[in-house]
């Protein structure tokens, strides 16, 4: 597939413009214009997105409009429907969700001695993990540090980040690090061995481990792997159950929780399953579409565990704030949304306008890139127009191999090469079109740097959790956090275990959410969570 007539004469202006800009140094946007460029572009500055909650530990927050329709939902099930009569299993630790933190949480709390089940709504390792390309960041150079990371994480994040969170997440780093290839991960490495490592926005090292661009795969075949082969080990077992999203944790008169209700979506049986902690690992929300933005995320993606800790009485933090990551995919169609990795822009690809000029540093922070990209598409006019009607800009990979040789795009990024060539169109050799999708869920769950919550028994790691990355996250620091708080919440809930037994599991506080929904007039909501997006069409044409 070459690019459609109408957008040709803007692609021979990129190519030609290259000479130029070659010799080009893009300055940083400045930290005086940065505020206003952000509350006057960036979506999470659009106040008829956002409404405040009216219910629950937040209320009175402000939040998107989509996440409060489910955050604010009326159950499945109610407080006095009728349960199985019998727990189908229990454990020690109970984790929801098959991604990278759910994996590194099993890992951890199997190690430290607990009975570990873990349970996912779809495949076991179906993640926002699997599909992270870039890197993963970690200051384990002479030149680097992780006091120096912790700066970096903080000015990207707006200095609003828990900087207890913060602090726990580049001490952490490099022991994670060595903790994946000690289990098998193989990061990109130089001829005399040495871990290579690269800039991503926002970054003042070279602290980015890779996989080619593929490294959040690479992660999770490691971490599961040796879920699997832990299934039967020693001192602690893990099971793993695939297909049974949890619909609503349990708790005891107490309000400790006790275990969860979950689904078996072949059959719609509810089972219970009886627990003495609980680790929510169960990731993002970028599949309620936030605003109407296509979205880099795995179909599984509702904001599940939001909901339940919220319904229990657990405190949310930054949930008025969501990354929107400047490079998705806008052309073809047929990918619209799909990431693009902030890698191609590491290794030295430029975005330009319509008219082939460079607009902005290609490193900055996610939210000014973003923000700049939709500035000069909406406000310019000078963005690309595709045959469907989707705002663009060029993203000039073809400059990777003329600064670092030829050849260096094809070792580096043979995913991204594949999935262009599918459309016919060669990274190697031609710009292509991008536009800002919905990434990541900056906020969540609070936690303490171990991974608890003020809800006894409640543990959380991952995506799901809140105040680490502050109002916006750099590159690399996802797949960190879900190994360094997936395995301080396996630790941290197993060591639960020794001072706490729950009761008897209820779903007694139901009845206080439901009266509150009520007393709101909010009982009419859809109920959730979500489980799964409904893509179906409204309406059905009959011919």
């Amino acid at each position: 597939m070459a690019y459609p007539a109408a957008i040709h004469e803007s692609q021979v202006l990129v190519e030609n413009s290259r000479p130029e800009r070659i010799q080009q140094t893009f300055p940083h946007v400045l930290p005086e214009e940065k505020e206003n460029l952000l509350r006057s572009f960036h979506p999470d500055y659009i106040s008829t997105a956002f409404r405040r909650l009216q219910v629950g530990p937040n209320r009175g927050d402000m939040t998107p409009n989509e996440l409060a329709d489910v955050l604010e939902s009326s159950p499945i099930i109610g407080a006095h429907d009728p349960l199985p009569t019998k727990p189908e299993a229990a454990c020690d630790v109970l984790v929801i969700g098959g991604g990278g933190a759910g994996a590194s949480s099993a890992l951890l709390a199997q190690e430290n001695g607990a009975q570990v089940l873990l349970t996912t709504k779809l495949r076991f390792g179906d993640a926002n993990t699997i599909m992270a390309q870039g890197g993963i960041q970690a200051a384990d150079k002479e030149n680097d540090s992780p006091a120096i990371h912790y700066l970096d994480v903080m000015g990207g994040g707006g200095f609003t980040n828990d900087p207890d969170l913060v602090e726990a997440l580049v001490n952490d780093a490099p022991g994670v690090i060595a903790w994946l290839e000690s289990l098998g991960a193989m990061f990109d490495k130089g001829e005399d061995g040495t871990l290579r490592t690269i800039h991503g926005g926002g970054t003042s090292r070279k602290r980015m481990h890779a996989a080619r661009d593929y490294t959040g795969a690479e992660i999770m075949r490691t971490l599961r792997d040796e879920v699997r082969s832990r299934e039967n080990g020693k001192g602690g077992s893990i099971q793993v159950w695939e297909f049974r999203p949890v619909i609503e944790l349990l708790t005891d008169e107490q309000g400790r929780i006790a275990g969860a209700l979950l689904k078996e979506l072949d059959t719609g049986k509810l089972i219970i399953v009886q627990s003495k902690a609980v680790i929510i690992a169960t990731g993002g929300s970028g599949r309620l579409h936030y605003q109407g933005f296509p979205t880099t995320n795995h179909y599984g993606a509702t904001a599940d565990g939001l909901v339940l800790a919220y319904r229990v009485g657990a405190k949310l933090s930054f949930v008025d704030t969501m990354q929107y990551h400047p490079t998705g995919a806008a052309f073809p169609e047929q990918i619209l949304g799909q990431l693009v990795t902030e890698k191609v822009r590491g290794l030295g690809a430029q975005i330009c306008n319509v008219d082939g000029e460079q607009f902005v540093y290609p490193l900055e922070t996610r939210d000014v890139e973003s923000a700049a990209i939709i500035r000069e598409c909406t406000k310019k006019g000078k963005g690309v127009v595709t045959p469907s009607g989707q705002l663009a800009v060029w993203l000039d990979a073809p400059m990777i191999d003329l600064l670092k040789g030829p050849g260096t795009i094809a070792r580096e990024l043979p995913a991204m090469v594949r999935q262009y060539k599918r459309f016919g169109i060669d990274m190697t050799q031609v710009p292509i079109l991008i536009y800002p999708t919905l990434h990541y869920q900056n906020g969540g769950i609070a936690i303490h740097p171990d991974g608890s919550t003020e809800v006894p028994g409640l543990f959380v790691a991952g995506e799901a959790a809140g105040g680490i990355h502050g109002r916006n996250r750099l590159m690399g620091n996802s797949l960190l956090d879900i190994c360094v708080f997936g395995r301080r919440s396996g630790k941290a809930a197993a060591d639960y275990l020794k001072d706490n037994h729950p009761g008897v599991p209820t779903l007694r506080h139901l009845e206080k959410w439901t009266n509150d929904l009520i007393q709101a007039g909010l009982q009419e909501n859809l109920p959730a969570p979500m489980l799964l997006p409904d893509y179906r069409r409204k309406q059905v044409l009959v011919c």
